[in-house]
């Protein structure tokens, strides 16, 4: 494992060395999704950064992008910030888990009545994101420049067959992040939970390791999941964090007006990327491109009910067993944050 996990670090290594470049400082910022800013919230926000640190410093300060995975997966690059490897990445609640499992709060289906509520509490300025980014960097010693939802709402989509109520689950294997609660509510509904990482997705929906998987419809589209899928079932029952980290090291390593650059040009383009979400979903680059190629349903509130009842029970459950109180007090903090939001 240890020969492994050298040899990973030195590929990676190969890799960063290969795009160096002269500049004072260097940040090499990764993440999953492709580099393309119209294309991807998480291509905005490392667009838009780049920019804002490179023309702001005269050049002094270079930021160097390592988008689609190029460094590994999710869990792996967040370990090479923390170990200094790596400057910054934005990662998935599913990768950050590994690193902080509280992250799984989140994962309580239907717990977020709109868009406009989850943006608020799923942000550094709120009353919620501030306790939760302020244990996540005690736990974890990084550095949170950036916190924002994933793409949206959750939706299914699957090969197999659509799904329009909880019975639609039944024996459906759906594809989850390395997430025990997301496994939890798949197993609550009847279905059966497909853990994978990210780059193995496309693939096993293509091949049926997987009949179906869970995403915001920005991601079900740029990932062109509609090439392996049939039907894209509109649940909105989940929306989870990304969440953008920096090696707190280095960000304390540097001179106070730099790292009020840094920070100021994360804020800014973390706000570039929960618009982009927004455009892309409201856009022909979403859900009516996907609706060219697959049947589309929306799952009706009387059935969304029947979802939240089946799912939210085992949830709360695993947070409560797994997490004790430190999780259960966290989750209630939650709520009071999501009714404070919802209260105008």
């Amino acid at each position: 494992m240890n020969i492994l996990k050298t040899a990973s670090a030195a590929l990676v290594g190969i890799c960063l060395a290969a795009s160096a470049h002269a500049a004072d400082i260097t940040i090499r910022l990764a993440h999953l999704n492709p580099e393309d800013p119209f294309g991807s919230h998480s291509g905005a926000m490392s667009s838009v950064f780049k920019s804002l640190v490179e023309s702001n410093s005269n050049g002094r300060i270079e930021v160097q992008l390592f988008p689609n995975g190029q460094l590994g997966k999710d869990n792996e690059v967040i370990e090479q910030v923390r170990s200094g490897l790596v400057e910054s990445v934005i990662s998935s609640s599913g990768g950050m888990a590994q690193h902080y499992p509280l992250v799984g709060v989140f994962d309580i289906p239907f717990a977020f009545p709109n868009i406009g509520v989850a943006s608020k509490v799923i942000d550094t300025d709120s009353s919620f994101g501030e306790a939760f980014v302020a244990d996540l960097e005690e736990k974890t010693g990084l550095e949170v420049l950036g916190l924002l939802d994933s793409g949206g709402f959750f939706a299914f989509t699957s090969g197999k067959a659509p799904i329009t109520s909880v019975a639609d689950m039944e024996g459906q294997r759906i594809r989850t992040m390395t997430l025990p609660t997301h496994e939890a509510i798949i197993s609550s509904l009847g279905g059966q939970p497909t853990a994978l990482p990210w780059a193995e997705v496309y693939t096993a929906l293509q091949t049926g390791v997987a009949d179906g998987q869970m995403n915001p419809v920005p991601i079900i589209a740029f990932a062109k999941f509609d090439e392996v899928q049939k039907y894209l079932s509109i649940t909105n029952h989940l929306i989870t964090p990304y969440i953008w980290t920096m090696n707190a090291e280095f960000l304390e390593g540097l001179s106070e007006e730099d790292q009020y650059l840094v920070k100021w040009a994360a804020d800014v383009a973390t706000d570039a990327g929960r618009a982009m979400s927004r455009v892309i979903e409201a856009s022909d680059k979403g859900l009516p491109a996907l609706a060219e190629k697959l049947d589309v349903n929306v799952v009706t509130p009387e059935e969304q009910a029947k979802f939240a009842e089946a799912a939210q029970p085992a949830v709360r459950a695993l947070i409560a067993e797994s997490y004790g109180e430190e999780g259960t007090a966290m989750l209630e903090a939650m709520f009071t944050s999501i009714e404070e939001e919802a209260d105008f």
